[in-house]
């Protein structure tokens, strides 16, 4: 049986924790975490740098914590657990409903769909994304919703790497997907248009979220996302977790 390699709160420690969800359509749900570790992108934003940005590696980051290294160390940062291992430990929170986010989860799909079958079908499971990995044909029916987070040229990954059209159109077409854009500057809105004309994205089905790991940044962006939410009939997605634990892993 394959094998999760998951992120750690520390050393030794996987992230599996129970919080509430803190973003997106399910906002509020009291879910079961697991975050998994490795990505294809480099958001230089990236709340996470500690699933990718490892000490061997030539990516740059933009941290605005002050006591956050430059690089982690992988060792430090990663954990492999068996897919059993991971069952048991989500069990042990007695609560149906599971968020798999990353790093990029659905780099591990096969270990994912033998996650899944352990757990059965009383299990919910939502899948956080980025948008450039299609779901297999083994995994997808395990996934009850989709929270997808294509990333726009802020991020400053390439294009070809963040945008994969074909990809996304899938996802357009599956009624489970749910579309979450990450909002630094004004500008990136017109991003989302041209973006969600381009691929056939409903309005409905998208979510500007602002950029910003403290209460008062992200209100600040709020306050002139409310608007074009309104103009567009986009949802505004907060960080809830934010607002109540601060940027802190397993939270």
């Amino acid at each position: 049986m394959p094998n999760l390699i998951l992120a750690t709160t520390r050393p030794g420690e996987p992230e599996i924790f129970h919080s509430l969800q803190g973003e997106g359509v399910s906002i509020g749900r009291p879910s079961v975490f697991v975050r998994l570790s490795g990505c294809n992108l480099r958001c230089h934003w990236c709340d996470t740098p500690y699933t990718w940005n490892f000490a061997e590696t030539g990516y740059l980051h933009r941290d605005d914590r002050p006591e956050a290294p430059a690089k982690y160390d992988r060792a430090e940062n990663r954990l492999i657990w068996s897919a059993e291992r991971v069952a048991d430990a989500i069990r042990a929170y007695d609560r149906r409903n599971i968020v798999v986010t990353g790093g990029e989860p659905l780099l591990q799909q096969p270990a994912l769909a033998a996650l899944c079958a352990l757990l059965g079908p009383s299990y919910r499971v939502e899948i956080e994304s980025n948008g450039t990995v299609p779901l297999t044909t083994a995994f997808s029916p395990h996934v009850s919703q989709l929270n997808l987070s294509p990333k726009l040229a802020h991020s400053l990954n390439g294009e070809p790497d963040r945008v994969k059209p074909q990809v996304l159109a899938g996802y357009a077409r599956d009624p489970r997907a749910w579309f979450k854009f990450v909002i630094a500057e004004v500008s990136d809105i017109a991003e989302v248009d041209a973006l969600a004309v381009e691929i056939g994205i409903a309005a409905e089905r998208i979510l500007l979220m602002p950029e910003g790991i403290t209460s008062a940044a992200l209100r600040a962006r709020m306050a002139w996302l409310a608007p074009s939410c309104l103009a567009r009939g986009y949802r505004m997605s907060d960080r809830l977790h934010i607002h109540l634990y601060g940027d802190t892993r397993g939270t």
